[in-house]
């Protein structure tokens, strides 16, 4: 838990908002948390922490321990597999996830789809220490479908 809170505040700049459950919590009841969160039988929630990007989603992370557990999903699992977070300054932001202990693993690359083209839009990919995937976007310019509705993607 330590150790991901400081990468994710190194890394993207998250705020540790605070800490629902600490390693040294006796009183949390397992058994109702492994009902809530469909957990494996024998899991046990060991800490529980909520941090806050500085423009977007908190991101609630849970430390558990379990007899069966795997590594992090990958880009072809099913499910929520990784999230991107907007960048204004791609290669700052790239060279602040690397530092904090991130792997960038694909280069900026413009954006492929016709809908999001645009003079600098681009994206790449890296992994956090633990192996989850994070997506950095950026685009300053705008994209061909805000011609086609008013709905638009998120920009903080």
């Amino acid at each position: 838990m330590e150790e991901a809170t400081r990468f994710l505040t190194e890394a993207l700049g998250a705020e540790l908002i605070y800490q629902s459950v600490s390693p040294q919590d006796k009183d949390l009841d397992n058994d109702a948390q492994q009902k809530t969160l469909r957990l494996v039988p024998g899991t046990v929630v060991k800490a529980v922490s909520m941090l806050k990007l500085q423009h977007g989603p908190g991101i609630e992370l849970f430390e558990m321990q379990g007899p069966s557990q795997r590594g992090p999903l990958r880009a072809n699992d099913f499910g929520l597999q990784h999230f991107a977070v907007y960048a204004d300054d791609i290669d700052a932001a790239l060279q602040r996830f690397a530092d904090a202990g991130g792997e960038v693993f694909t280069a900026p690359q413009p954006l492929g789809f016709a809908t999001e083209k645009g003079e600098g839009n681009c994206f790449c990919y890296g992994s956090t220490p633990w192996g989850s995937i994070v997506e950095f976007i950026s685009r300053p310019s705008p994209m061909p479908y805000e011609h086609e509705t008013p709905l638009r993607r998120w920009t903080p």
